[in-house]
């Protein structure tokens, strides 16, 4: 049955968004995708919102692709979810030996009860099981008062490596690249704080406010939360137009409007930047060649340079043309994961960072997303992200950056670092308190 929408008009979009946040938060399962005003094109919806699943596949690694691509034949409907970083090991036959605190699935998808779409003048909602007007009334019910809620002390945040042993760690990954083993390889390190409680809903909140970005989540699924304030695209399909945009490069914001053009101006010239990026460009290509149809992949902006509320990203995008016969889930599965999180040669550097990370991906670096009733989608990049088990009370964010023959392990450090920079203020400030 397919599902119609009804629309609402509203008179203030900032509370309505909350609103509906705070509705959505009393489910099992939400998934709520926030663009932020950015004007990062191509551009679908500024928020929607899936709550409740009348459906729900959750698999591990083996046959997950597959799964989904069988429950995505039985509904012809929305479907929000997420793809682990560790599907990896059903790609290419990998296998994941560090340890996961978070335990998000690998592969988790969802048939919503409801679906709300939020635009500047109005609101739209779709359920196939619940009152559309009901829904409506329940969201406008809730006062702003219980939407301000303030956070408590701050969290001690501790971290998998010392700096001095990721120093050591960089050096050892570059005489990887020194001996041809690879040429480029994003590696991570985990931040993390245990023994802590938090209100997810609010810790959001509080990060995009310091750092609203374009491909922003609330993510839901019992007692696992994430937080996400991602900037990154990884793949969107429009009828049969693929279209990934992937980010490498990135230079700090200054307060100074002089310095921050210098800053600005250093990125877009910085040769090391450049080659970073062009090498994740080709791994694109060479992924979207498998899906799609022969001469139709190519760049359609190469190192274009956005400005982010920490940091300025050079962001080029690559575009091809599906071939018809091919499943949506296939593009997924031949372009997974994104090359921006792993380097070149993709396999061969999925191994390394299993070698020399000390904490299992789950869901940073994957993708959250949604995919609607004609089989079109769109996903972001987990990154810039916190993720809760509070069943654990365990937190959890990581961050990395592209080795390459030119890097110099100082200053990669400092990149992870301003990488984090926002995720950080949230906790260090206020965030949540030790149980």
């Amino acid at each position: 049955m397919t599902r119609s929408f009804t629309s609402y008009p509203i008179t203030d979009f900032d509370i309505i968004k909350q609103q509906m946040l705070n509705w959505a938060n009393q489910f099992n399962i939400c998934c709520f995708l926030d663009n932020h005003n950015y004007n990062i094109s191509p551009h679908t919806y500024e928020c929607i919102l899936a709550v409740g699943a009348d459906y729900l596949l959750e698999a591990r690694a083996a046959d997950a692709f597959q799964q989904l691509q069988n429950f995505s034949d039985q509904h012809a409907d929305w479907l929000f979810g997420h793809f682990g970083y560790d599907l990896k090991n059903e790609i290419e036959k990998l296998h994941s030996k560090n340890p996961d605190r978070i335990e998000f699935p690998d592969l988790l998808f969802f048939v919503p009860k409801v679906v709300l779409r939020l635009e500047k003048d109005k609101i739209s909602i779709g359920s196939h099981s619940m009152n559309v007007d009901s829904v409506f009334r329940n969201i406008q019910k809730i006062s702003i008062t219980s939407i301000r809620d303030s956070l408590s002390k701050s969290i001690d945040i501790q971290s998998r490596f010392t700096k001095q042993e990721y120093l050591d760690t960089i050096e050892e990954l570059k005489e990887h690249i020194h001996r041809g083993d690879c040429y480029e390889i994003n590696f991570c390190q985990e931040f993390f704080a245990e023994n802590v409680s938090i209100n997810p809903l609010s810790v959001y909140r509080h990060l995009v406010n310091v750092s609203p970005n374009p491909f922003s989540g609330y993510y839901k699924w019992n007692d696992r939360y994430l937080m996400c304030a991602s900037p990154e695209r990884y793949l969107k399909k429009t009828g049969t137009q693929l279209l990934s945009q992937p980010i490498k490069g990135t230079s700090e914001r200054e307060e100074d409007m002089e310095a921050d053009e210098l800053s600005r101006a250093a990125l877009s010239a910085s040769v090391k930047e450049r080659t970073e990026n062009v090498m994740i460009v080709d791994l694109v290509r060479n992924d979207l060649s498998r899906v799609c149809k022969e001469g139709s992949v190519g760049v359609s902006e190469l190192f274009g340079v956005y400005a982010f509320p920490q940091v300025y990203q050079m962001i080029s995008t690559i575009t091809g043309e599906m071939d018809e016969s091919i499943h949506w889930v296939d593009a997924v599965r031949n372009t997974f994961p994104m090359g921006s999180m792993t380097g070149a040669p993709k396999k061969r550097v999925m191994q390394l960072i299993d070698e020399y990370e000390r904490t299992r991906r789950g869901i940073f670096s994957g993708a959250l997303g949604y995919v609607t009733p004609e089989k079109d989608f769109d996903f972001n990049v987990v990154i810039r992200s916190m993720m809760y088990n509070q069943n654990a009370q365990y937190l959890s964010f990581q961050a990395g950056s592209a080795i390459t023959y030119y890097s110099h392990p100082q200053v990669e450090y400092e990149e992870c670092l301003l990488k984090v920079e926002a995720i950080k203020k949230v906790l260090t400030r206020s965030g949540g308190q030790h149980a």
